[in-house]
């Protein structure tokens, strides 16, 4: 118990600084000195210093995160995208400090907690979309697609005064990329075939009557048409 109140008074302290500095302000030694412990401390509780500035944005993220894990599934999974979009800027602008931390400076193969948890939803409500026959792409494209098209945005925004903020940005950025992976209503034709290999796809984990061997053979078929 005593090495978890610790824990949350180092992150805590953490916290402050990266808020009122920005990345640079959260060395091991501010830290310390901020949390009242020793280097050692830090190190058995966190690892490295990369370890604590994940364990910071993962908690300067878990109210964004339950929020966006709260959003009740509507019945336009599109729409349910749009609100999803509108809360990931909405955090990145009210909480620059937190979002630059997570997203500023990406390590290829390499996610923080924060970070998986974000996807796992993103992928969520991309997968309903596919589920209604109404995804263009693949589900990894669009989800791909939607996350820098929104962090490219976010970055944006946060770089301009309060004042030069214009909410018409976000918007059209918005529906720019759900237009650009979604359709009205399930597709016909050509773009129909892909939809619905696309939706199969999405549905082929829960199709048990199938055998893991067959599944991935129809995978790869499946894959191929959505391509």
């Amino acid at each position: 118990m005593a090495s978890e109140t610790t824990r949350e008074r180092i992150i805590e302290a953490a916290a402050v600084l990266l808020t009122e500095g920005g990345r640079e302000a959260v060395s091991t030694r501010a830290v310390g000195a901020a949390a009242g412990v020793q280097a050692p401390t830090l190190y058995r509780l966190f690892g490295d210093k990369q370890g604590l500035l994940d364990a910071v944005a993962s908690h300067g993220f878990a109210t964004y995160l339950r929020e966006k894990a709260a959003l009740k599934p509507g019945d336009d999974p599109v729409q349910d995208l749009r609100q999803g979009w509108d809360l990931h800027v909405g955090f990145g602008v009210e909480n620059p400090a937190y979002y630059a931390l997570i997203y500023g400076e990406p390590r290829p193969g390499v996610r923080s907690p924060a970070t998986r948890e974000a996807e796992e939803i993103l992928a969520a409500q991309v997968r309903r979309i596919a589920e209604a026959g109404r995804l263009r792409v693949s589900e990894e494209r669009a989800a791909h697609l939607i996350h820098s098209a929104a962090a490219g945005m976010t970055f944006q925004l946060i770089g301009l005064l309060p004042e030069q903020r214009d909410p018409a940005l976000s918007v059209l950025a918005r529906e720019a990329v759900i237009a650009a992976v979604t359709t009205d209503s399930p597709a016909a034709g050509h773009d129909g075939v892909a939809a619905n290999a696309i939706a199969l796809r999405a549905a082929l984990p829960r199709l048990a009557e199938l055998s893991p061997a067959e599944r991935a053979l129809l995978d790869e078929w499946l894959g191929r048409l959505t391509a």
